[in-house]
């Protein structure tokens, strides 16, 4: 087995992206006074909250130790869903003989051009998130390292920097668990697997969530051997069940990534230019060589260099910044925003946090985290989208509920487009028609989520969507589906009487028949 390199320093598209992110000769702003807020951090929360501050007048000042946009940009979801849509067009070109279109055998994935193309789309993207682009939005954008000296001040660079507000985005990395071996075997994680310039021979994913589930199957899908290791019963050990199964037959029936369940790594090591691994799986042991090792276990809040104890912010046990419900922190004048502070990393949800943020800091809000309901996704084939309480939570709260489930199988669209495997499973409280979450598993899964938050946001239940129309043949048309079938349920024996009698009153039979 050959090593796969990474760029090299002074990549030239790495050295582009770097120009418009963190920019060699970026003049810092003149330090003075105090800023109405200070931002601390320019990923996706962080420049959520200084363009919104900024655009409501505040005087306001982003800190970035590496480059803006974050993770997001740089090593999550831009780069991630550029490689997942690549490897959907070749999974759907080897597919194709099953729509009656051959000559597709040939076929092959050219894996450098393929990173090419996940690179020049994240420099179209990252103009957006340019320290320019804030600039002239009106934020004093400086770089570098900062850490807290007082209740309200910071040291950046050796200069201090004073705030009446601040808000903490600094967002999280990529955790590496303490397996003997493993934190010095040069294991890939989002960090630096979308540098890679050569597709892995066979790939070894730790970690069986929503990152280590889409890359095994994208990295499967472009021609990589790819085996996933999971410590739990189920991939995806935080969704609904039957979801994860799909999924799993999936990955190993259609997509040949071997996946192994209740299996622990326990030693790293390497030899020869390959990853040695020891795992464990039930009550054996066995040895697995592999040429790159993708760690993808979880996050931890990034704040070692941040020295929050000056400032009187607190952590919680497992190092995130500790906030109460309107994302403020133990010390009133510091809120927190993004991956920093909540165990659900998600973009969108950076988003609205620093919208509450901003919101209460600078004008003594009220709004609350606890009022949001956060849809989630995984971008696999298919995708699993989720959104409020499932069965499990809603038990543990214990809140009865009423299930629905509505199979693609029996939706046209799906069956046409040849993806029927999945479902829409909607919950709601027992005896009602108020909706308290939803499950959807199948393509475009994260489109058609929106469509049940919209309702929950709203407090539309099942009775009104019902009436929706909908276009026909769209998937999306289950979603009215499991209206009606809860409509269904209205009719009970009585009313199924009540309505017999009236029909027979309205409309008496003909007694000449």
């Amino acid at each position: 087995m050959t090593e796969t390199p990474h760029l090299p320093a002074g990549h030239p598209d790495e050295d582009r992206l770097r120009e418009l992110l963190h920019p060699c000769d970026w003049p810092a702003p003149q330090p003075g006074g105090t800023w109405q807020l200070l931002v601390i951090g320019g990923g996706t929360a962080g420049l959520v909250a200084a363009a919104g501050a900024a655009g409501v007048g505040a005087r306001v000042a982003m800190i970035e130790q590496n480059l803006l946009g974050g993770d997001c940009l740089n090593s999550g979801c831009v780069p991630s869903k550029a490689l997942i849509s690549a490897a959907r067009q070749a999974a759907a070109v080897r597919h194709a003989a099953e729509f009656g279109i051959t000559g597709t055998a040939a076929a092959r994935v050219d894996f450098p051009a393929v990173m090419q193309r996940m690179r020049s789309l994240r420099e179209q993207i990252a103009p957006h998130d340019s320290a320019e682009r804030f600039r002239k939005l009106g934020v004093d954008v400086f770089f570098g390292s900062a850490k807290f000296t007082g209740p309200k001040s910071i040291e950046l660079n050796g200069t201090p920097l004073h705030f009446h507000r601040a808000i903490i985005a600094t967002g999280g990395q990529p955790l590496i668990p303490p397996i003997p071996g493993l934190a010095g075997s040069a294991c890939l994680t989002t960090d630096t697997l979308f540098q890679l310039q050569q597709l892995p021979e066979h790939l070894v994913v730790l970690g069986g969530g929503p990152i280590g589930t889409e890359m095994a199957q994208t990295f499967a899908r472009l021609g990589s051997r790819v085996t996933l290791i999971e410590s739990a019963a189920q991939i995806l050990n935080r969704e609904d069940k039957d979801a994860a199964w799909l999924l799993q037959k999936q990955l190993s029936e259609h997509d040949q990534v071997e996946v192994l369940l209740n299996c622990r790594l326990q030693q790293v090591s390497r030899a020869d230019g390959a990853t040695q691994l020891v795992i464990r799986q039930n009550d054996s042991s066995r040895q697995i060589s592999c040429d790159q090792l993708l760690v993808a276990v979880g996050r931890e809040a990034r704040v070692d260099e941040l020295n929050p104890g000056a400032a009187g912010v607190d952590l919680t046990p497992d190092g995130l910044i500790r906030v109460n419900d309107f994302l403020q922190t133990s010390n009133p004048a510091v809120y927190a925003s993004g991956d920093v502070c909540t165990r659900l990393r998600f973009t969108h949800l950076a988003d609205r946090m620093s919208r509450i943020a901003i919101r209460n800091a600078l004008f003594a809000g009220r709004a609350r985290f606890s009022a949001l309901q956060i849809p989630r996704c995984t971008y696999t084939s298919p995708e699993i989208a989720q959104v409020g309480m499932d069965a499990v939570a809603a038990e543990r709260k214990g809140i009865q509920l009423d299930t629905f489930t509505e199979q693609f199988a029996s939706n046209d669209r799906a069956v046409l487009a040849g993806c029927p495997a999945g479902f829409v499973r909607i919950h709601v409280r027992r005896g009602t028609d108020r909706i308290v979450g939803a499950v959807i598993v199948g393509e475009h899964a994260g489109e058609l989520i929106s469509e049940v938050s919209m309702a929950m946001a709203g407090r539309i239940g099942l009775r009104r969507l019902a009436d929706v129309i909908h276009p026909y043949p769209t998937q999306a048309d289950a979603i009215r589906r499991i209206g009606d079938q809860y409509m269904r349920t209205r009719l009970t024996p009585f009313a199924s009487r009540t309505l017999k009698r009236w029909l027979n009153w309205r409309f008496p039979p003909d007694q000449s028949r």
